[in-house]
């Protein structure tokens, strides 16, 4: 299923922990709708940054969530989220600083970098959090929540 041009239901499901856990990451619902409202956000993050963006990380059934070691209230359980890297455009990082300033008029909720040991990515989430200097962050493992895109 077509949920945009450039994105479809799969790469919002894809996940290799579900194929090895051999679980059923279909969204239905709420959920599938808040993806559709996340695959717009993506569409103008696409135009914006001028290459295609990969989704490493969508939607996450409640079981999933829970094997990946995701956050019982993550914006991915309801479909309002999107990992993602733009390697034609630069590194997470990059693609981070470039879009931040730009929060409101693409419509994102929210942007993280996220760092986990070599790991680099953006989390842009439909959702605006409660606290207005959450909406621009930065997350690194061992190191914990900083204001800002921050170079980890």
């Amino acid at each position: 299923m077509q949920l945009t041009p450039h994105f479809a239901l799969a790469e919002f499901t894809r996940s290799a922990k579900a194929a090895q856990l051999r679980l059923d990451n279909t969204p239905t619902g709420k959920a599938l709708e808040n993806l559709k409202r996340t695959a717009e956000i993506l569409e103008r993050v696409r135009a914006h940054l001028g290459v295609p963006i990969i989704i490493t990380s969508g939607y996450r059934g409640p079981v999933l969530n829970k094997a990946v070691g995701g956050a019982t209230s993550s914006d991915h359980l309801q479909g309002l989220a999107a990992d993602v890297i733009a390697p034609k455009y630069g590194t997470p990082y990059e693609v981070a600083k470039a879009l931040a300033p730009h929060i409101d008029a693409l419509g994102i909720g929210q942007v993280i970098y996220e760092v986990s040991g070599r790991s680099r990515w953006v989390h842009l989430s439909a959702r605006v959090p409660e606290k207005t200097v959450n909406r621009v962050i930065t997350i690194a493992v061992g190191q914990g929540t900083m204001l800002g895109i921050q170079r980890v």
